[in-house]
């Protein structure tokens, strides 16, 4: 359990929700969603009706506590990204800040390498709008051309390899 409480206002909301819907355009993936380690749900975007948001993302935050310990036992602070590989959708997992998951459904319409790249990108964002709550400062969340810029140079740098 968290010591203490996060409190995110509708403006971060709305851009934790751009980066989603970003991270989703960009990866091709089928949704993402953003949950705190209490295991609730922060927020969604993509294609979620058919999913059980709300025990997903107790789950996960679950699956993500139970991974901590597997990394303490084998002397590493923490995972900070998981995998999980299904027959038809993939879920990719990832520590965004200290308090939160960003999770990611994806199928075989894209890689693990394009979901991790994004993820990545978004990660920082993310970790930025978070961070910001409660200063009043307003969070970058502009993925605009810098955002691609940034992703195609780190392509163009893997398969040139």
């Amino acid at each position: 359990m968290s010591q203490e409480q996060q409190v995110l206002y509708e403006d971060q909301i709305q851009q934790i929700d751009k980066a989603l819907t970003r991270i989703i355009k960009e990866a091709e993936a089928k949704c993402a969603l953003l949950v705190d380690k209490d295991g609730h749900l922060i927020t969604r975007q993509g294609f979620t009706h058919t999913l059980d948001t709300t025990a997903l993302a107790a789950l996960l935050a679950g699956s993500f506590a139970s991974t901590k310990e597997i990394a303490r036992l084998v002397g590493e602070p923490e995972f900070s990204v998981l995998f999980h590989q299904g027959v038809r959708d993939h879920i990719h997992i990832s520590l965004i800040g200290e308090r939160t998951i960003l999770v990611v459904i994806f199928d075989d319409r894209t890689t693990i390498g394009m979901i991790r790249l994004y993820a990545k990108e978004v990660g920082v964002t993310l970790k930025g709008i978070l961070e910001s709550g409660g200063q009043g400062k307003k969070a970058d969340v502009e993925l605009g051309e810098e955002f691609s810029d940034s992703a195609e140079a780190k392509l163009n740098d893997i398969f040139q390899e």
